[in-house]
């Protein structure tokens, strides 16, 4: 075989590997954004109230409670992807989301089972938030590490594509119920219930596809007795990894979370668009979000991952309090779309790059759990609760706070970014980049 027919198998074979790897990755947080997207409609049938804000309030702690665990998640899958591999982590973390999605699709009303339905919601976001947690770790080191060196950047920035395309399809579908198939009593009733059976199939189909994935050279190359030091042990030898890891996520999750999750809701209660408007005006916001992905990702391999990073960190600083004030403020659609996708200029400075960065930091035998724990762990308290921090503000009439609570933690990020190395050049995915850098 020639060296030409070569490069264009292993190139075959790496965009193989990275199609089925997102495909898996869409779908899992498909199931865990379609409980945002239909909370609207489904938060009347496990939390009776007369006040709108109170019922999306119970729904927000309870996406919290989903982020609560995901550091368990991500331990215990970082831990089957350091000890066993890629592909049984990945494999398993999509089942358990498929169960997760059939407890809500199934679960009885408040008015039929009382205390036991929000209980039932409750133990299935548990279930997604520990799939989730263990999802991202494992699948940020897949991706980068079946990337080629030269093109970490733009092939690991599909893990965002697809975490995006996951909420962007639960929008489609809940846009789909909403102006063709179901009328808006219908899906109060019980078409809310949809998205969720339609999450559990996608989910065994692509279960079956990870089964198909190949483990990663890297892993492979691990030997036994790195496989077995891995995991927490491990992951003890790398404090200002993880302490970077924890850094540079704070500021970029909440971000991530407010212009995506809380978006729903604050463009329909806070700018007053009608349903089907909002859900035009997320759609089409998340559509540009993707778009600005692999192009982030294209840029970090040229010019390294630090200037983005420091750019997300500057601008968000200073531009998120001027554009959630106008967002509030406007009552036009496209106005409001605008905004938004401003928002995602400088917020895909980090999403687009943050998975390769952290799988830059760690060695092959504890990569997946030096991803996953400390993200998992920092989303949970800065990512997952933006909402609920955001609804809080509103019911106490301070809903402007919540801007100024965004940037500072945005400012807290670009400290680490400004004092951090560029992994690019100094990678621990690179055989002796450790020691030089540490």
């Amino acid at each position: 075989m020639t060296d030409t027919a070569l490069h264009f198998d292993d190139a075959r074979r790496r965009i193989k590997a990275i199609f089925i790897g997102s495909i898996g990755n869409l779908v899992e947080w498909y199931d865990f954004y379609a409980y945002t997207a239909f909370a609207l409609y489904f938060a009347p049938a496990f939390f009776p109230s007369e006040d709108p804000v109170v019922q999306q309030l119970n729904a927000a702690t309870l996406f919290a409670a989903g982020f609560i665990v995901r550091p368990v998640g991500g331990w215990f899958f970082g831990h089957l992807a350091d000890r066993y591999g890629r592909r049984l982590s990945l494999t398993i973390s999509v089942l358990m989301m498929c169960f997760g999605s059939l407890i809500i699709a199934f679960t009885p009303t408040y008015a039929t089972i009382g205390f036991a339905a929000p209980v039932l919601l409750a133990l299935a976001r548990v279930i997604e938030g520990l799939s989730l947690g263990g999802e991202y770790g494992a699948s940020a080191t897949y991706l980068s590490e079946v990337a080629d060196p030269n093109h970490r950047g733009f092939y690991s920035s599909f893990q965002y594509v697809t975490l995006i395309g996951g909420q962007l399809c639960a929008i489609l579908v809940l846009l789909l119920l909403q102006n063709v198939f179901l009328t808006h009593e219908q899906l109060v009733a019980w078409g809310w219930r949809i998205p969720f059976v339609i999450g559990a199939l996608l989910a065994i189909v692509s279960a079956i596809m990870r089964r198909q994935l190949h483990e990663t050279e890297a892993f492979v190359a691990t030997t036994a007795a790195q496989k077995r030091e891995g995991a927490l042990r491990g992951l003890v030898k790398y404090p200002r990894e993880v302490a970077i890891v924890v850094g540079l996520t704070a500021g970029g999750t909440a971000a991530f979370y407010t212009f995506t999750t809380y978006m729903q809701t604050f463009v329909k209660q806070t700018v007053g668009l009608a349903d089907l408007t909002t859900t035009y005006v997320i759609a089409g916001s998340l559509i540009f979000a993707s778009i600005l992905q692999p192009i982030y990702g294209l840029i970090s391999d040229r010019i390294g991952r630090k200037p983005l990073l420091v750019f997300f960190g500057v601008a968000g600083t200073l531009l998120t309090v001027p554009i959630l004030t106008l967002l509030a403020s406007t009552k036009s659609p496209f106005v409001a779309f605008l905004l938004i996708c401003s928002a995602w200029i400088f917020t895909a400075g980090y999403t687009s790059i943050n998975a390769v960065v952290k799988a830059e930091l760690f060695p092959t035998a504890v990569r997946a759990t030096g991803v996953g724990v400390p993200y998992a762990l920092t989303v949970s308290i800065f990512g997952g609760t933006a909402p609920v921090i955001a609804l809080w503000f509103k019911q106490h009439g301070h809903e402007q706070w919540f801007y100024y609570y965004l940037a500072g933690v945005i400012f807290v990020s670009l400290l680490v970014y400004v004092s951090m190395r560029d992994t690019k050049h100094a990678s621990a995915m690179d055989e002796g980049a450790v020691s030089a850098a540490r």
